[in-house]
């Protein structure tokens, strides 16, 4: 019988600790104190981008101004993950890969958005004013840059990825079914090789707006996603993170070394009333152990948002293994935010050694070296859940 194995060879990952896999690995277990910006937007706490040259991996300079901030990042990270599964340049794969983004839309033009704010509020016909400026000010090329799926066509252009593509629309739950997709199409043979992923800008200030308006931005000083006493709300990160999947079959083939396997994938969306998401979340850790009864700890992607975060640890807690956050150390960075988890847990495999507990946290007590296997989970902010198992090989 033939073998369907889902393996990750390649893994790219940039964000506030730095850009790569050595960096992270040493970040994470380190310990060190997470990178936070609290003074580009006073009160607004956030993980800012760290240093990058686009020019590594973006060339051309057209390419690059084309691109927003996030599109960038993004087509960066492919590019990183791409080059660490050894496909990058080799046409013959390339042709042959599929790629499968979680994206939201483009950032918004701020200066255009406060002249027709500030107009509207002293116009005499507000509405018939606004579809003037909306007609003057929306040209169709500022329109096309704000397609989610352009991060797609970006990294096709710059990378040549040019199989099958597809495009996953909806915050923490497109990272979770874009991850959920490329492994069910290589389990079942449909797929051979797969790059996916996603992108996040942190330092949008409509962004922050938005998320200050729905009373669900962190405003204090950093503070760990389970620290006691934390103030709800999300501290969201600049980053991008991609994997490289691929069938054991085609990687043996190629000659590939894995990082790790990807061994199951759930979603799930939990009812929003009182203990919804506490028996969701563990209902997804219960059906993992099933596939992973021998799990060494869980990775999670806990958002800081209220109630959902304290009802995830009280799920957590009760599931009894070391627990490490993600958003902790990078910040929100939604549609990445799985992707993330996953790259996470298989270099702590990769390694044989969790991330560095944060201090003062209960639920991130110390684990054994040598892990072998480690639980994901996500909960979305508003909606979105899942699980996954990463495993050594």
């Amino acid at each position: 019988m033939e073998n369907r194995e889902t393996w990750i060879t390649g893994i790219g990952l940039l964000s506030s600790l730095g850009e790569g896999i050595d960096t992270h690995v040493a970040r994470l277990n380190s310990g060190d104190v997470p990178v936070t910006d609290f003074q580009t937007y006073p009160t607004f706490l956030f993980h800012p981008l760290g240093p990058v040259d686009f020019d590594k991996q973006i060339p051309k300079k057209g390419d690059q101004r084309q691109m927003e901030l996030w599109q960038r990042i993004g087509t960066y990270t492919a590019g990183l993950a791409l080059t660490d599964a050894g496909v990058a340049g080799n046409q013959e794969l390339l042709k042959r890969m599929d790629m499968i983004v979680a994206a939201a839309g483009g950032e918004r033009d701020i200066k255009v958005d406060a002249s027709i704010a500030e107009e509207l509020r002293t116009h005499n016909n507000p509405e018939a004013r606004l579809n003037q400026r909306l007609l003057s000010e929306l040209r169709p090329t500022l329109f096309l840059a704000q397609l989610s799926n352009l991060l797609a066509g970006n990294i096709s252009i710059v990378h040549g990825v040019v199989g099958s593509s597809r495009t996953f629309m909806g915050e923490e739950g497109s990272g979770i079914q874009a991850v959920q997709t490329a492994h069910a199409r290589i389990k079942a043979g449909q797929s051979d090789l797969a790059l996916v992923g996603g992108a996040y800008n942190a330092a949008r200030p409509d962004m922050l707006g938005l998320w200050e308006f729905a009373h669900l931005h962190y405003r204090d000083e950093f503070k760990p996603v389970f620290a006691p006493g934390r103030k709800p709300g999300m501290a969201t990160g600049t980053g991008s993170c991609f994997l490289v999947l691929e069938s054991r079959k085609h990687a043996e083939a190629r000659g590939a070394k894995p990082i790790a396997k990807l061994t199951h994938v759930e979603s799930a969306r939990s009812k929003r009333d009182a203990g919804g998401v506490r028996a969701t979340v563990s209902a997804l850790v219960e059906a993992a152990r099933k596939y992973a009864p021998n799990a060494s700890a869980i990775y999670t992607s806990a958002t800081g948002a209220e109630p959902a975060t304290s009802e995830e640890a009280e799920a957590l807690k009760a599931a009894g293994l070391p627990v490490r956050s993600v958003v902790s150390r990078i910040g929100q960075t939604f549609e990445s935010m799985f992707p993330f988890g996953i790259a996470f847990a298989a270099l702590a495999i990769a390694n044989g050694k969790l991330a560095a507990p944060m201090p003062d946290v209960p639920l991130e007590i110390a684990g054994a070296d040598g892990v072998k296997s480690i639980i994901v989970s996500t909960v979305g902010h508003w909606r979105g859940e899942g699980a996954g198992i990463v495993e050594a090989i």
